[in-house]
């Protein structure tokens, strides 16, 4: 490393989603033009906790194809949601105090030569890795991905894109076997308490219902919509629903776990056969995070990294990076912890443009 070389790291946090590799090609395109270099730190902040450290020095020849183009994130992540639980190569997990951590990740950062460190994440896991670079005396800078679209302070984020492409061929698919058995075919998506991708995925494979958290619904009027479709001629019909909706008695849905959310495809599906519907439920799970990011994902990892490198060569510290309003943008950390999560609005363009197309959305 020659002197004034500056070093940066790059991690991804939290859920996994398409895109994350494109945004970490960018980041080391952007910062080799400056002359910088970038090491990838595995599976979010153990890499740098971990000992050895569990790390990688990046250069482009390591998006040589299929890399870049892939789903998932080359650098590993952890979603535990418990930042004192760290992972060791072997596999093995140990929980450490806040101290150990954070004198831990120090440690690291200075082994590394660190003065930066990039975060593809959430804004949960921005807020935590924040506190570690401060103890650290490193800059952050943060990158928001989430394939539900609800991230505060931007109109997307990485990952969003892909996954509403996913479902939506999704549909087309179970549009094709539906019509062959005269059926109602049901698509459980993604989204606990935000119904971006229900919806949207919803208008764009023409669906005939689409429910969200946002908007509460009447299970009557669901078997209206479709007694229509079928009094109008049609042999089968489409039904979106968002894993975080509630039952029509007001109670959520939990898979096996008794933690996570899942199962309100199944429920419906039991419910709507009662009414004398041919029907069957579809659990889209983990195949949403997944595929090759399209090139609307691709485009704003590649901005989103941009835009990262230039606020680190600045001198900007505790920023995060955004798009608004068609363009890319930057907001405070602590600007952004304090906004709410960003939801469907229930007045917005999307639901009158699904009420428009005829599919039942709930009651406003």
């Amino acid at each position: 490393m020659t002197e004034g070389t500056k070093r940066i790291g790059v991690l991804t946090s939290g859920g996994d989603c398409s895109g994350l590799n494109a945004a970490i090609r960018a980041v080391v395109s952007s910062a080799t033009t400056k002359g910088w270099e970038v090491y990838g730190i595995h599976n979010a902040t153990d890499g740098l906790i971990v000992r050895p450290l569990d790390y990688q020095k990046l250069t482009m020849a390591d998006f040589e194809f299929p890399f870049a183009t892939l789903g998932g994130t080359m650098l590993g992540t952890n979603n535990s949601g418990n930042p004192h639980k760290v992972t060791h190569w072997d596999g093995t997990t140990e929980e450490v105090t806040d101290e150990e951590l954070l004198a831990r990740f120090k440690a690291g950062v200075e082994e590394l030569g660190l003065s930066a460190l990039i975060v593809i994440g959430g804004d949960g896991s921005m807020a935590i890795v924040s506190k570690y670079c401060k103890a650290a005396g490193i800059s952050m800078i943060g990158i928001p991905k989430t394939i539900d679209n609800d991230a505060p302070g931007t109109d997307m984020a990485i990952g969003f894109a892909t996954a509403r492409s996913v479902v939506t061929e999704a549909l087309d698919k179970l549009d094709t076997t539906a019509s062959s058995h005269h059926r109602v075919m049901i698509a459980e998506a993604m989204g606990r308490g935000a119904g971006h991708l229900a919806l949207e995925s919803a208008i764009a494979g023409f669906a005939d219902v689409a429910l969200i958290p946002e908007i509460p619904y009447r299970y009557e009027k669901v078997v209206e919509r479709l007694k229509l479709a079928f009094a109008e001629g049609r042999k089968h019909a489409l039904v979106v629903i968002a894993e975080g909706i509630k039952k029509p008695d007001g109670e959520y849905s939990y898979s096996s776990n008794g933690r996570t959310f899942g199962g309100i495809s199944a429920y419906f599906a039991e419910k709507l056969a009662k009414d004398g519907f041919n029907v069957r439920a579809n659990v889209l799970g983990h195949t949403q995070r997944a595929g090759t990011p399209i090139a609307e994902d691709r485009i704003l990892a590649s901005g989103l990294a941009v835009r990262a490198i230039d606020l680190l060569a600045a001198g900007k510290n505790n920023r995060v990076v955004i798009h608004k309003d068609g363009h890319f943008a930057d907001e405070d950390l602590d600007v952004i912890l304090h906004l709410a999560n960003s939801p469907v609005n229930p007045d917005g363009e999307m639901v009158k443009i699904a009420q428009s197309l005829g599919i039942y959305v709930g009651e406003k």
